[in-house]
């Protein structure tokens, strides 16, 4: 990067937003395979790393950062949702993107929907009933056999009376 105090502010943040998200690529790409680290890490380091190297202030890297992380998770979410390429993200051709810029970005976004994927299995499995527990009132339904059971009120969570299952799902929630 060139010397910081003679370039443009706007310019600054603008490379400042591309080293970060090299930084976060490069942490990635040197992590071990089954090894994932938090983004957030890669984000903190990446953050301290254009800090260190005096391109930004703290402040500019906390911000610069957050519009990175923000586009990453925008991206990734788009991904899972569509299943579309990146470029249709873009919204247009990947040509007229730098190869670095795309393999960059494609990799820390690709980070980003495995992390998100997790977060989602988690918070699926977090929603999973099983007897023994206690419920509101309300519908659940039976994870094996789809067999209804019906809650007037708060109580606990019995098998299910067809199949003797322990693991049910809120009525109107996706089956697995």
């Amino acid at each position: 990067m060139t010397d910081p105090d003679n370039k443009n502010p706007l310019d600054r943040l603008t490379d400042a937003y591309e080293d970060i998200l090299e930084h976060v690529h490069d942490a990635i790409e040197s992590a071990k395979e089954n090894t994932i680290p938090g983004l957030k890490d890669y984000f903190d380091d990446a953050k301290e790393k254009v800090v260190e190297l005096g391109e930004l202030s703290r402040e500019e890297a906390d911000k610069v950062a957050g519009y990175v992380e923000r586009d990453v998770k925008d991206a990734a979410h788009y991904l899972i949702e569509t299943g579309e390429q990146l470029s249709e993200w873009w919204q247009f051709d990947v040509q007229q993107v730098e190869d670095r810029m795309i393999e960059m970005f494609s990799r820390v976004a690709d980070q980003t929907k495995l992390e998100l994927n997790k977060i989602a299995e988690r918070a699926k499995e977090a929603s999973r009933y099983h007897t023994g527990e206690v419920t509101g009132p309300g519908t659940l339904i039976c994870s094996t056999c789809g067999k209804e059971m019906h809650f007037k009120k708060t109580g606990h969570i019995p098998p299910c009376s067809g199949c003797h299952g322990t693991e049910f799902r809120r009525a109107g929630e996706n089956k697995d």
